[in-house]
């Protein structure tokens, strides 16, 4: 897998993430090693999200993983606490804000449950 190819699926998980409730300004800067190897940040600012292929100075955390890792905590299919306990996610910075990220995760897998059970619906 390519850097671009990693980032524009992660780009497309992370811009399903329902951030009009955020007040406050957040900006994650994340590393990723190994595979598809490179650096990208998001910002919410607004209550819009920001995901772009550049680095970012003045953030609030750092984010360190696999391309793996990544896809597994925005799919929702690993804890971003556990991974961090596990080894395989290294956080840096402003670790309350770090945590907001679960929310955002969270906000995320809400809408698409949502999203399913609307079309569930629709079936019956």
């Amino acid at each position: 897998m390519t850097y671009a190819d990693m980032f524009s699926k992660v780009k497309g998980m992370m811009m399903e993430a329902d951030v009009s409730t955020v007040n406050e300004h957040l900006a994650y800067q994340f590393n990723v090693t190994g595979e598809a190897e490179g650096i990208f940040y998001a910002e919410v600012k607004e209550g819009k999200l920001y995901v772009e292929p550049y680095e970012y100075y003045d953030r609030d955390a750092i984010f360190t993983c696999s391309a793996e890792t990544l896809f597994k905590i925005n799919e929702g299919k690993l804890d971003p606490v556990l991974a961090v306990t596990l080894g395989k996610l290294k956080v840096e910075g402003n670790i309350d804000k770090a945590l907001y990220l679960k929310k955002l995760i969270d906000s995320r897998k809400a809408e698409q449950n949502a999203i399913k059970k609307t079309q569930k619906q629709k079936e019956l």
